[in-house]
């Protein structure tokens, strides 16, 4: 499918507890949101479609529909020793690893036991329902 058209969003991100995960107006660069070349999940796409420039837009969405759902198989445990020997791994710090085409892939350590350290590659809102708060500052 091809993007049918785009849009220059502010966005915040809200979590079950009402706390702010994330916010482009903290960066003053507005998110773009590209409508029909399915980077968007359908449900996301449903809720945008019809915004025009100024519109506001408030939606929660489940997990599956926002994130994902947290995978399993995106956890792994790490020998210690792969890791530089000065970086610091205790719960929560983010480290990151080379991907395909020289991308980077971050992970958030979560658990370190000895030499063991549990990292996880899920996005770090997989698994959770979240409120987009949008406003429409463009239409591209």
């Amino acid at each position: 499918m091809t993007v049918t058209r785009s849009l220059l969003c502010h966005m915040n991100i809200v979590l079950e507890d009402g706390s702010t995960a994330d916010s482009t107006k903290a960066s003053g660069k507005p998110a773009k949101l590209n409508i029909g070349d399915q980077s968007l999940s359908p449900a996301f796409e449903a809720e945008i479609t019809g915004l025009k420039q100024g519109d506001k837009h408030s939606f929660t969405l489940a997990a599956a529909d926002a994130f994902g759902e947290s995978n399993p198989d995106a956890i792994h445990h790490i020998d210690r020793s792969k890791f530089p020997a000065d970086m610091t791994l205790e719960t929560g710090v983010i480290v990151s690893f080379a991907g395909p085409g020289g991308s980077e892939i971050p992970g958030i350590v979560r658990e370190v036991i000895g030499d063991s350290v549990t990292v996880d590659l899920n996005h770090p809102l997989a698994g959770r329902s979240v409120t987009f708060e949008l406003e429409v500052v463009q239409e591209l």
